[in-house]
């Protein structure tokens, strides 16, 4: 590994140096980002904000995310491992491979989960708070209601390109952004600070799940960011979490793609969290316990022989 200019430095000044870069780049890339939207989009600086505001203009809306994906999580991950290692790739990971074998087993994981994914999000839309935290609740139902139809705006195409581009901007740079920035940046510097590897998973997946602002699916995408947390562990590999968190974003945009087209029963985007769906909620929890006690098991033995 070779040292890069800030690899010495106690986690806690890292993760201070991190959050400042991943402002400092954001900003840059924004702003050059907004004005290449005034010429494509041909909007004025004026109206960059009532737009952002609405839901009129959904490509610019679309636009913003991307460039958001792009400027807060992508960039900014490389360029802090950099100052990390100067092999960013070895430092996030990305220098080792991983087979199919993994893949397929991580794959089964993320689709059979999806009963027990529900399950908890059901639970967590149930949850409430303390009477003297009606303002903050408030503030959270407002949020998730507006990122609900944001979300459903986006995803509602009627052309096979449409869907494609959801399943770049939905599916692919989250996946890679998101897990560069998560578990490539976060994850390790929270095991180095606590010592505990098991530590730094569980912290960095409830700051995932918590950035999302999304807080009545914190618990499923928490437990997500968990799961994506071990797979990096267990494999040496930053590809097992991206292909994860890829499959799981693409078979929401495509499963919603298929519904909207009346191909697919809406019904299935419920299972797990009605009550005449909670057996597979459980069969989803055991089946998901067991797989990944067998990639556990599956990468600790690869790792051995290599």
């Amino acid at each position: 590994m070779q040292d890069g200019i800030f690899s010495n430095l106690h986690p806690a000044t890292k993760l201070l140096f991190s959050i400042f870069m991943i402002i400092i780049t954001f900003i840059a890339f924004f702003i050059g980002g907004m004005l290449i939207a005034m010429f494509f989009f041909h909007i004025s600086l004026s109206d960059i904000q009532s737009i952002s505001s609405g839901f009129d203009n959904i490509p610019f809306l679309k636009y913003l995310q991307t460039l958001q994906a792009i400027s807060l999580f992508i960039i900014p991950s490389i360029i802090i491992a950099y100052f990390f290692n100067r092999k960013w790739y070895n430092y996030l990971s990305l220098d080792k491979g991983t087979n199919i074998f993994s893949i397929a087993i991580v794959v089964l994981i993320v689709f059979i989960s999806l009963p027990f994914i529900n399950f908890l999000a059901e639970i967590n839309s149930k949850l409430n708070l303390p009477a003297f935290l009606d303002g903050i609740e408030q503030w959270m139902k407002n949020s998730e209601k507006e990122a609900t139809v944001l979300t459903e705006k986006f995803l509602t195409v009627n052309t096979l390109s449409g869907l494609l581009f959801n399943i770049f901007m939905i599916g692919i740079l989250p996946a890679i952004g998101e897990e560069f920035l998560f578990r490539g940046i976060l994850q390790k510097i929270f095991t180095d600070w606590t010592k505990n590897v098991h530590a730094g998973i569980i912290i960095s997946a409830f700051i995932f799940s918590a950035f999302h602002l999304q807080f009545y699916g914190f618990l499923p995408r928490m437990l997500l960011g968990m799961m994506f947390g071990y797979f990096l562990v267990w494999s040496g590999s930053m590809w097992l979490p991206v292909i994860a968190h890829f499959v799981n974003n693409t078979m929401a945009v495509i499963t919603y793609y298929f519904v909207t087209k009346g191909n697919l029963n809406q019904e299935v985007e419920k299972i797990g969290s009605e009550n005449n769906t909670y057996i597979y909620a459980i069969i989803s929890f055991i089946s998901v316990s067991l797989l990944l006690f067998y990639l556990y098991k599956y990468e600790k033995k690869l790792n051995l022989n290599l």
